[in-house]
């Protein structure tokens, strides 16, 4: 059954609920979020993914050179996949000449300079260089409207509904916008798939053509914090931005910052977000019973019964010192009919917070169920109509505690 579905049946789920075990006596209310000025902001633990805080998060706005994320990793996809390398070298274009660029960030590209795609991507990185965005998108796709499409239909993949891409390197266009959600999302898609890449980021320099130019990213000079990333931005009608990630004892922040009205508040709003994050809240990885993800069955399938997973492993973000004040329930589809994909959600798990929701995860089939043979499901036939008739009735929930 499609997930699409999934809504319409959700008053017909089976319904689990209990407490996960004390480690703490202590019982300290969520904290405020601090006030960050920025036309749009967001905070996200990088493992969970869930917003930790966040104002107009969905607010479109222009992107400036956070495009640039977007850019490199399609780049990065591109060199994963095998389809260009590191070491090609790059013909510079018109296009993609620096003098194409007056006013802005760039390489100082050259018409005719014959140049490493992985000296052009620490360009656009490190030194912003739009002019090395045109080299790059001209590579890739051979002109720049084919690589544009890649980065939308990339935008679409990573869920950034809210987003739409108009050139690779960020300057103000018709129609080209972003949110400080969609890039939370995208940063966290970076570092999970481009781990060889990412690390570009904390780079504090590069130079080319004897012209050294400096991360324009200031946390990355910040002692008190450990940022490895990510992207500045700027232009008249975008402002200040920051997109910046950092982890600490093993736990990852990404913070989103856009529209701040200079360079210095950008990264002091920030730092606000990135250090309110780590001195409240801790990534938990908490045990469900065995009984909480069983099997689960699937109508008319081979294996009649699929293993389950949680999204994500299972992380969530809690405020510290909090645990032994997180409950859960958990829901599937009792009507799951074959085939099934591994992946494809066929459950969630509601998390709680005294008695508010605090996030959900989707649950997931760890194993594919095809079609079974008629013969094989002929008993389903049988007893598909009673489950679904014991599923209509009117039962509650039944809470479970373990303390």
């Amino acid at each position: 059954m499609k997930f699409k579905n999934f809504l319409t049946i959700l008053p017909l789920l089976s319904t689990l609920c209990v407490c996960l075990p004390a480690f703490s006596e202590e019982n300290t209310a969520i904290p405020t979020p601090p006030e960050v000025a920025a036309k749009a902001w967001v905070l996200m633990s990088y493992d969970s993914g869930q917003i930790l805080a966040s104002d107009h998060a969905h607010d479109q706005l222009a992107p400036a050179s956070l495009s640039k994320i977007m850019t490199s990793y399609v780049v990065g996809q591109e060199l994963k996949a095998g389809h260009i390398s590191a070491d090609d070298q790059v013909v510079i274009s018109e296009n993609a000449w620096s003098q194409k660029f007056p006013g802005s960030s760039k390489m100082f590209l050259d018409v005719g300079d014959e140049v490493s795609v992985h000296d052009l991507n620490r360009g656009v990185i490190i030194s912003s260089g739009n002019d090395a965005t045109v080299a790059l998108a001209e590579h890739v796709a051979g002109h720049q409207p084919a690589f544009i499409e890649m980065m939308n239909r990339y935008a679409e993949k990573l869920g950034m509904d809210n987003t739409y891409f108009a050139n690779p390197h960020g300057l103000d266009a018709d129609g080209q916008a972003t949110t400080a959600y969609d890039m939370a999302l995208l940063t966290r898609a970076f570092i999970r798939d481009l781990p060889d890449i990412y690390p570009l980021f904390k780079e504090k320099s590069f130079t080319f053509h004897k012209i050294k130019q400096g991360n324009r990213n200031a946390l990355l000079w910040d002692t008190t914090l450990n940022v490895d990333g990510v992207k500045t931005g700027y232009t008249k009608q975008a402002g200040y931005s920051l997109v910046s990630s950092a982890e600490q004892s093993g736990q990852r922040l990404i913070a989103v910052v856009m529209g701040t009205e200079s360079v210095s508040a950008r990264s002091t709003e920030s730092k606000k977000l990135l250090t309110w994050g780590f001195r409240f809240f801790q990534d938990i990885t908490p045990e469900f019973k065995p009984s909480d993800l069983d099997t689960l069955k699937v109508w008319y399938g081979s294996p009649s019964r699929i293993r389950l997973e949680v999204a994500d492993g299972g992380t969530i973000t809690v405020p510290r010192r909090q645990r032994k004040n997180i409950e859960y329930k958990v829901f599937y589809d009792n009507d799951l009919e074959a085939p099934v994909e591994k992946g494809q959600q066929v459950g969630k798990v509601e998390w709680y917070l005294n008695e508010e929701l605090l996030t959900e995860q989707p649950i997931l089939a760890a194993e594919s169920a095809a079609s079974a043979p008629w013969y094989q499901s002929m008993i389903d036939v049988v007893w598909r109509p009673i489950g679904q008739w014991f599923s209509r009735q009117d039962w509650k929930p039944e809470l479970t505690t373990s303390q």
